[in-house]
């Protein structure tokens, strides 16, 4: 796995050990809360939200090169705060509010493989930051960029890298009841949270300095909060699936240390012509029928998933595309996930179908708790 430049991460790790334990213990004073009544504005919420504490970016997709070569990627940029307010005028250019991490993984699906990388870099000195006036994200030499109505990601370095453009196809989608979607009991557990579903896609994939044309159809979502999670939560799984028959659907299960799923958990179901409708966990069954188990961290994931929504008549099996897409992630975020490619097949409405889809799951290795 290749490591960020020297430079960033002797910086970096100085910084968590002296600076990061302060900011924790403080737990997000000065940080906006995610509550009831976000109104949404496009293109301004695609780009860096600094009053909140947490935010992230994030693209997955299926890809298909003209040969017949089948790939799923993920991308991910974040951004934890870790001072509010805005940055004072006789500051240190040393001094830093924000730090940023980045995740790349593409799953090889023909040859049963699965590549990833991570990066890290201090939100000043041109290292890392993002945007509050245009769509751009970077860490680095990665990067995404809103150019249009298109968006462009660079990531990766000599051993694996993307280059893809993306175009959406249908307007964004809100998810949760008045522009919140809610993650715990108490106000503020909660992020302002929307997807953009279906974004034609054409690029370059390079694995080991091969380059591979590709195009497919990717996903998006973009997140920001300030403290989401509950205490009694362990961990999270999610499910974003495009069927051939122009559905999509969002669900995650947020799950408590005594085994059970939370109340809060919930989704949304999107037509073909954009029509959503929010799901609540009494409207969703969701059902594990096999595990796997990671050599590396010994976390034993779900490895295939029945769905269903009875009320809707959908019901859905996902089966993952290679059995080990598990990220280990201890230069950037910490986190040791299991983030991949699936394929759907199931009916509607005594229809046939099918799809494509990515899942992601945290806390299985322990409970889900970030560097930062």
């Amino acid at each position: 796995m290749p490591r960020p430049s020297s430079l960033v991460t002797v910086l970096l790790s100085i910084f968590l050990l002296i600076f990061v334990p302060q900011a924790i213990a403080a737990g997000n004073p000065g940080f906006k809360p995610a509550l009831p009544g976000w109104k949404y504005e496009f293109p301004r919420d695609h780009r860096l939200h600094r009053d909140f504490k947490t935010e992230w970016w994030y693209y997955n997709g299926h890809l298909k090169s003209p040969e017949g070569q089948s790939f799923g990627y993920q991308v991910t940029f974040f951004r934890v705060g870790l001072i509010p307010g805005p940055m004072p005028r006789e500051g240190s250019r040393w001094h830093i509010r924000d730090v940023y991490m980045a995740h790349l993984a593409v799953t090889d699906i023909n040859n049963k493989t699965f590549l990833y990388q991570e990066k890290a870099g201090r939100g000043n000195l041109g290292l890392a930051g993002a945007d509050t006036d245009q769509y751009r994200v970077w860490v680095e030499n990665w990067k995404v960029i809103g150019e249009g109505k298109g968006h462009q990601i660079q990531a990766g370095d000599a051993d694996l890298s993307i280059s893809l453009n993306i175009i959406p196809t249908n307007p964004p989608v809100i998810h949760g009841v008045n522009g919140l979607s809610q993650k715990g009991s108490k106000a503020g557990q909660a992020s302002h949270y929307y997807s953009q579903t279906r974004m034609n896609t054409k690029g370059i994939i390079r694995i080991k300095g091969k380059e591979i044309p590709v195009t497919g159809i990717s996903w998006m979502d973009h997140e920001f909060g300030s403290n989401q999670l509950s205490k009694t939560q362990t961990g999270w799984d999610w499910f974003s699936i495009q069927l051939d028959n122009g559905m999509d659907l969002m669900i995650y299960q947020l799950r408590r240390l005594d085994g059970r799923v939370d109340p809060n958990s919930s989704g949304t179901l999107i037509g073909p012509d954009s029509h959503t409708i929010h799901l609540f966990l009494k409207d969703i069954k969701l059902r594990v029928l096999k595990f796997w188990k990671s050599s590396r961290s010994g976390a034993e994931y779900p490895a295939s998933w029945e769905i269903d929504l009875p009320q809707h008549d959908l019901k859905l099996e996902l089966i993952p595309l290679v059995a080990d897409q598990e990220l280990m992630t201890p230069k950037s975020t910490g986190v040791t996930y299991w983030e991949g490619a699936v394929k759907v097949k199931g009916h509607y409405k005594g229809r046939a179908a099918e799809g494509t889809g990515y899942v992601e799951m945290t806390g299985y290795d322990r409970r889900f708790q970030p560097k930062i």
